[in-house]
């Protein structure tokens, strides 16, 4: 196990009509807020309003930015970093699932420097500042709620890329799983096939004996998928949408990768695709995480075995290894297939055009990842293997 420190302050308000108190969670930073937020979701929902009115009990003076798309663009980042300049607000409110959360943190530290937003996000620049950000969370997915990254894309150029620190975690995330009742199935699945890449990111490294944490991430994979498909069925299911919503915090918290080197090869391949064709992060993931695993799982065997038997309970044969490993893939491509994902790049209509182009900037900062580096050509023959 390696050495780790391990620091999460996001104060984490869970339960039913928690989102009323987002007003007296805000008073405690100040009395300015930018909220921000996407499309009509919310307004349609009736969580606009509810947020609205606990603001104006706390006499919170707000400026609205809305707006946010999946996949959040730099320009609208840009336009909120004005905002906060020039109206010096106190505290940001995001309201929404990682795309706001993810806009409103690089807001937050872009308004408390002189640099240029997108050269933290390019140049590795250190983030020493930001305008705290708190969180109503209507999308169980990305993690955003108490992560220390952000993800946006540039539309010039079509890159999308992170940048982290610990001052980006929220101070508070209000969740309140009735909230996610209404959630469209696409948007549900996505959100899993998100919760469970988080997980596997993690879950497949070098460093030995890790058990406890290999424990963890393999029953929070299980719980993501059981409580999905009971959701499908029934989307007013408390329980379920509650066990769903926790486990996608744990998921992306940190803990899963505490004393473990982690990868995060998969998603700098996957940033690729949603940067330059706009497929949801989560279906994205869906696609390209089995071919990578068909890619590197003879580097481990033995953990990609494990991998089969603790999360689909396939039966290890130590004669064969090998198809052991396999079975577990494939189980895995059927899972995403089963709940309504793409499981090819064909499945998502996306042509084999432009693979190389990606490959090639998937890899401009090196290789990807720590499990098994990956140079332009094996980010390329992923690709081709998901076509």
């Amino acid at each position: 196990m390696e050495n780790f420190t391990y620091h999460n302050n996001t104060k984490i308000i869970f339960g039913k009509n928690t989102e009323l108190d987002v007003g007296k969670e805000i008073k405690k930073y100040g009395n300015k807020i930018l909220f921000h937020y996407g499309g009509g979701s919310i307004k349609k929902s009736g969580l606009y309003d509810k947020i609205i009115q606990s603001l104006n009990k706390f006499k919170i003076e707000y400026i609205e930015l809305g707006g946010v798309q999946p996949n959040p663009r730099l320009s609208l980042v840009r336009e909120g970093i004005k905002i906060c300049k020039s109206n010096w607000v106190d505290m940001i409110l995001a309201v929404g699932g990682g795309s706001v959360i993810d806009s409103a943190k690089a807001i937050g530290f872009g308004a408390k420097t002189n640099h240029d937003i997108w050269d933290f996000f390019t140049e590795n620049l250190t983030i020493e500042s930001t305008i705290p950000v708190g969180v109503v969370l209507t999308i169980p997915a990305a993690g955003s709620e108490t992560s220390t990254s952000c993800v946006i894309t540039n539309e010039e150029g079509l890159y999308k890329r992170s940048a982290g620190s610990d001052l980006l975690r929220p101070k508070f995330a209000i969740m309140n799983p009735e909230l996610i009742f209404t959630l469209p199935k696409y948007q549900t699945v996505c959100g899993a096939s998100d919760m469970i890449a988080h997980v596997l990111e993690r879950y497949f490294t070098n460093t030995p004996q890790v058990d406890f944490t290999d424990e963890l991430s393999e029953a929070t994979i299980r719980t993501i998928m059981k409580q999905t498909k009971i959701v499908l069925n029934e989307p007013n299911n408390y329980e379920a949408r509650a066990n769903l919503m926790w486990a996608g915090i744990i998921a992306h918290n940190g803990l899963l990768g505490t004393g473990r080197i982690e990868d995060w090869a998969s998603h700098g391949i996957e940033h690729e695709l949603s940067a330059i064709y706009d497929i949801a992060h989560g279906a994205g993931l869906a696609i390209i995480f089995p071919y990578w695993m068909e890619y590197v799982y003879h580097h481990d065997i033995n953990r990609f075995a494990r991998f089969s038997n603790k999360i689909f309970n396939v039966e290890i044969d130590l004669q064969n290894l090998t198809a052991t490993a396999e079975a577990g893939i494939k189980w895995l491509q059927h899972f995403y297939h089963e709940i309504g994902l793409p499981t090819s790049l064909n499945d998502a209509h996306i042509d084999s055009n432009r693979l190389m182009e990606m490959a090639k900037k998937a890899t401009l900062d090196g290789p990807l990842g720590s499990f098994v580096k990956l140079a332009t050509e094996d980010v390329h023959n992923i690709y081709n293997l998901a076509k």
